[in-house]
């Protein structure tokens, strides 16, 4: 289970609004607890997908990675999870998602449509490199979660 204080869920979903028609996207720090993951701080980060690929695609620069890797570390956070919008369409994994996943991330998707952000869902890669649905509880805030 993800654990989300509904601030870090706005904030992502208005990324995703400013992003739109594009697909926008960002990473999720926060840190394991016994009931779930507990997300705690929102990166929203450039799309650097090819430009004319933008609306169905996305691209985390890889070295911006590395350094959110370090930076979550220095805060003794852990990179939780990815977070990217689908334009018009729904908050499900594509293929293209599917390909580029890796298991220990949560990936949530914000669907946008007509530059409103409508749902965000959470998926997890299982072993058997599907995604399957993991539950989000919004929290009013981080203090609501149980260390």
């Amino acid at each position: 289970m993800l654990l989300l204080p509904k601030k870090l869920l706005e904030q992502i979903q208005s990324h995703a609004e400013r992003a739109y028609p594009e697909e926008g996207a960002g990473v999720l720090l926060g840190r394991p607890l016994a009931e779930g993951r507990l997300g705690t701080q929102v990166r929203p980060l450039a799309n650097t997908f090819d430009p004319d690929q933008r609306s169905r695609r996305y691209m985390i620069d890889p070295l911006e990675m590395l350094q959110l890797e370090d930076e979550a570390e220095s805060l003794g956070l852990e990179l939780i999870g990815i977070f990217h919008s689908h334009p018009d369409h729904p908050a499900q994994p594509s293929e293209f998602d599917r390909q580029r996943a890796l298991p220990w991330y949560s990936y949530l998707i914000t669907s946008v449509a007509a530059g409103r952000a409508v749902e965000t869902l959470s998926w997890r890669l299982n072993e058997a490199r599907q995604f399957e649905p993991e539950q989000i509880r919004i929290l009013e805030d981080a203090s609501e979660a149980n260390p």
